[in-house]
């Protein structure tokens, strides 16, 4: 925007991003192809905005990352929605097997 001599503020980009966004994100799901028929899925605690978070991730055998979330608390409803959210995103390629790293949260 500089480059054409238009001054915007960084909140009008933030405000951008976050209504734009999740619309590219649908447009870019489409596209990404299959994701291979084993996934491994993790969590990993780090700092957000000054506050500590779980990351879940779940990534495919290449190690591209196919879905991941953020949630303040370590439990097997947070599990669950990152399991169900990445199997609806990629209903086309289910995989075959989801490995975990044995976390009580993700059940048997």
């Amino acid at each position: 925007m500089a480059e054409r001599g238009v001054q915007v503020d960084r909140t009008t980009l933030y405000r951008w991003v976050q209504r734009y966004a999740p619309m590219l994100e649908k447009r870019i799901r489409r596209c990404q192809g299959n994701t291979g028929l084993s996934w491994r899925v993790d969590e990993t605690y780090i700092k957000v905005a000054g506050e500590w978070a779980y990351l879940y991730r779940a990534l495919d055998f290449d190690g591209d990352v196919i879905d991941f979330m953020l949630s303040s608390r370590r439990t097997a409803k947070a599990a669950a929605r990152l399991h169900g959210n990445a199997l609806q995103n990629h209903a086309n390629c289910p995989p075959e097997t989801i490995n975990t790293d044995q976390n009580e949260t993700y059940g048997n």
